[in-house]
């Protein structure tokens, strides 16, 4: 089935798309939190993303880091950015990254200048950023320029039944229409790795996945586990929620790619795609603020987040969807749901209804429709941190 969907979004110097038109405070490093902070709070139309790490990071970690960053200010949803910073090396670095998207981006050290020097000089050019995007316009875009990520959380019995299933067919239908797809949540697919192996495009692919997943269970789960997967996999919700074993998990996890289509590459953590529009795989945690940052790093715009139990996270640039199948999280949590899905457990919908539902959500949250999330300021920022610091 086409959609022929078309939706208005924010066409930035690279070409790509976005949904939203963010001014960013985006802070190298923790002790940089406060004076990011502080400029966002001077000037209305900025957001800042706090956050926990960026010192004394090496290696791979740092490349991750770097990584994040960098996507995070160069996302399509981001309409400029201001980059602060401890020291100037790393801070410039960062800058001239996102720069190289051809977006507005400044950067500042504090270092040499103290915060309240920095403070009034990045909200005065985060002003400037602001008059300059504010009056920006939306335009016509075509539904394949959409970038559409997806990830689960609180699953129980109905997301394997309802809501992954709804995702499943989004990405059935707008895959082939050219979209940029990504799901992940390398520990949640234990038990079911041979069925997501075979998904791959090819044997190749499919092998990528493979190692990927093995190395998260050799250098992660293995070393510091206590019991089965730390304790974590299943989550008590899950449990709650009648799901007694990963491998459960991990069969509805899945139903989030459809049925029809292969995912065509294999993502490091916040890793841009580079093998043109189709479904990719991103090695992530299954924490879901983790694994959404990351997401929004590497370039995708929406989110599309089926729960069962009622997970309430969000993100600070990337709208996220909520859909549920359970009809009592409808009842207790409803001002977290963006798209209910419930009648297909009670058979008075379809999986193809409740795909149609959930895309037609996704059409009016590119056109400006704010998320559940969104509207209950739901703006979660969490980095990926390897291993510990220096």
């Amino acid at each position: 089935m086409k959609t022929n969907g078309k939706f208005y979004g924010y066409r930035r110097e690279n070409g790509r798309v976005g949904i939203r038109n963010h001014v960013a405070i985006l802070p190298v490093d923790d002790i940089s939190n406060a004076a990011c902070e502080a400029v966002a709070s001077n000037i209305h139309g900025t957001i800042a993303l706090p956050h926990a790490y960026g010192r004394l990071q090496f290696g791979e970690d740092l490349d991750l880091h770097f990584r994040t960053m960098i996507g995070t200010g160069s996302n399509p949803n981001v309409a400029a950015c201001v980059v602060i910073g401890i020291e100037p090396d790393w801070t410039q670095e960062i800058a001239d990254g996102i720069a190289a998207t051809g977006k507005p981006t400044a950067s500042f050290s504090i270092e040499r200048h103290g915060d309240i020097n920095i403070i009034a000089a990045a909200s005065r050019q985060a002003k400037e950023f602001v008059h300059m995007t504010s009056g920006l316009q939306r335009e016509p875009c075509n539904v394949s320029e959409l970038w559409v990520a997806a990830k689960c959380g609180e699953s129980d019995t109905t997301t394997g039944l309802a809501s992954c299933p709804a995702v499943g067919n989004l990405y059935d239908t707008w895959i082939p229409e050219g979209i940029y797809g990504c799901f992940g949540e390398t520990t949640e697919i234990t038990g079911a790795e041979h069925i997501c192996a075979a998904r791959a495009a090819t044997p190749e692919i499919g092998q990528k996945f493979l190692r990927t997943w093995q190395a998260y269970q050799d250098e992660v789960v293995e070393p510091y586990k206590t019991s089965d997967l730390s304790d974590s996999q299943p989550t008590k919700g899950n449990i709650a929620g009648g799901l007694t074993t990963i491998e459960e998990k991990a069969l509805g996890n899945l139903e989030k790619i459809g049925k029809q289509v292969s995912y065509i590459d294999v993502l490091e953590p916040a890793e841009a795609p580079s093998s043109g529009p189709g479904l990719y795989f991103m090695d992530t945690s299954s924490a879901a603020a983790e694994c959404n940052t990351i997401q929004a790093a590497a370039g995708y715009v929406v989110h599309c987040f089926p729960t069962g139990q009622g997970n309430i996270c969000g993100n600070a640039i990337m709208p996220v969807v909520k859909i549920t199948g359970n009809p009592r999280t409808v009842r207790t949590m409803g001002e977290h749901i963006d798209v209910d899905v419930s009648g297909v457990v009670r058979r008075e919908m379809t999986i193809p209804q409740a795909g149609q539902a959930l895309m037609d959500v996704v059409i009016q949250t590119a056109n400006g429709r704010l998320t559940a999330a969104e509207t209950l300021r739901h703006n979660e920022f969490v980095m990926t941190k390897l291993y510990r610091s220096a």
